[in-house]
C-alpha cells in the first residue's frame, strides 16, 4: 500500500499512517488452502509437488506459524522456500540466531498439518532444532 503523502523518504521515516503491508497481495487465502491441499495431495501419491504449488504451500503454512505464534526469537528454515522469525521472547537482530528450526518442505507439511508430531520428526532427525526457545510443539500443528 502505497504512502499517500508525497514524499520520496521511505514510509517509516515520513510518518505515513497507512495500514497493512507495503508488499502487494500475491495469492488469495483460497489458493494458498488449495496449495496446500495439493502438495499434501501429490505427497500421498508418491509424487513430488510442483515447485510453485510447493512454494504456496510452504510459505502460507509459515504465515500461519508467524501468526499463531508472533515474536522474533526463534527462526524457522524451510529451504529452499521460505524462512520466518516467530515464537515471543528476546529479538534476535544480527548474524546467526541461537534459536534456528530448520526442515524440509515435506516434513514441514507433514508437520504443520497434523500429520506427524514435534516429537516424532526430531527423533526421526527429520528436524534440525538448536537452542533452548526452539520447541515448536505448543504451535503445531497449525
Amino acid at each position: 500500500m502505497p504512502c499517500l503523502t508525497g514524499s520520496a523518504r521511505p514510509r517509516a521515516s515520513v510518518g505515513c499512517t497507512a495500514r497493512g503491508s507495503y508488499r502487494p497481495v500475491v495469492s488469495s487465502p483460497y489458493s494458498k488452502s488449495t496449495a496446500v491441499a495439493a502438495a499434501l495431495s501429490a505427497l500421498d501419491e508418491g509424487r513430488t509437488p510442483e515447485r510453485p504449488v510447493l512454494r504456496e504451500a510452504v510459505r502460507s503454512l509459515l504465515a500461519g506459524l508467524a501468526e499463531r505464534a508472533p515474536g522474533r526469537s526463534v527462526e524457522v528454515r524451510v529451504p529452499p522456500y521460505g524462512a520466518i522469525q516467530c515464537v515471543p521472547g528476546p529479538r534476535h537482530t544480527r548474524g546467526n540466531p541461537p534459536n534456528v528450526v530448520e526442515m524440509a518442505p515435506d516434513t514441514w507439511l507433514a508437520l504443520a498439518t497434523g500429520r506427524i508430531g514435534w516429537a516424532e520428526a526430531v527423533t526421526e532427525g527429520r528436524i534440525q532444532v538448536s537452542g533452548v526457545r526452539a520447541d515448536l510443539s505448543a504451535y503445531l500443528p497449525l
